[in-house]
């Protein structure tokens, strides 16, 4: 199944930049896989790809995906202290609310509505908390909170991980491909930190799974 963008819901194609014969301009690849050299000539940048359905999967899972994260973020403020936590609050909500932005006038552009409020049918299996966690989650302050924050939203975001990971391996469309990168290499990065800020709290073992 392809999804075709039509002409006039496309943005004008941007000038495509010839590499010459001064500085080396690295054309980056898949996570994991090294970048490389481009060679002098070559035409790098953006380059006409179809629409595939992963992209579309891709950002209608995503989109609510994010809005779950940015449900636990608004937590935050009122139900801990700690410097970290709200740190990592401030991070998540700062990145994922122009991504959900972005993906959604994406998806306009097809003509495609983004999911409604809380629809989380496509992104089931990549990390969402239950709402019984949620709520276990909302009824906590202090420690127990940031415990139970830092569990959940580290499980979160691999599932972020593990789908962006899908639509590079299996999308087409340049700014999705390039929207999956930024969600792969940031939550992989803010997972490192949530991982290192967990061994410097008490543990607290009755937490839910």
């Amino acid at each position: 199944m392809t999804f075709a963008l039509s002409a006039c819901s496309q943005p004008p194609a941007p000038d495509i930049p010839v590499v010459g014969t001064d500085a080396p301009v690295l054309v980056p690849a898949s996570p994991g896989a090294p970048a490389r050299t481009a060679t002098p000539g070559e035409r790098v940048g953006p380059s006409p790809a179809p629409t595939l359905a992963a992209d579309v999967r891709f950002a209608e899972a995503m989109i609510p995906h994010h809005r779950q994260a940015l449900e636990m973020t608004s937590l935050v403020e009122a139900r801990t202290t700690t410097p970290v936590i709200r740190a990592l609050a401030r991070s998540i909500t700062a990145a994922q609310t122009p991504e959900i932005r972005s993906m959604t006038v994406w998806l306009a552009e097809l003509g495609r509505p983004a999911p409604a409020g809380h629809d989380h049918g496509a992104a089931v299996g990549y990390g969402m908390a239950t709402e019984q966690q949620l709520n276990a989650l909302r009824g906590a302050k202090g420690a127990a909170f940031d415990q139970l924050f830092l569990r959940l939203m580290t499980r979160h975001h691999q599932g972020a991980v593990k789908m962006a990971g899908e639509e590079l391996a299996g999308g087409r469309d340049y700014r999705m491909r390039l929207l999956a990168r930024d969600v792969y290499s940031g939550q992989s990065i803010e997972i490192e930190r949530m991982r290192q800020a967990a061994t410097t709290l008490p543990s607290l073992p009755s937490l839910p799974s």
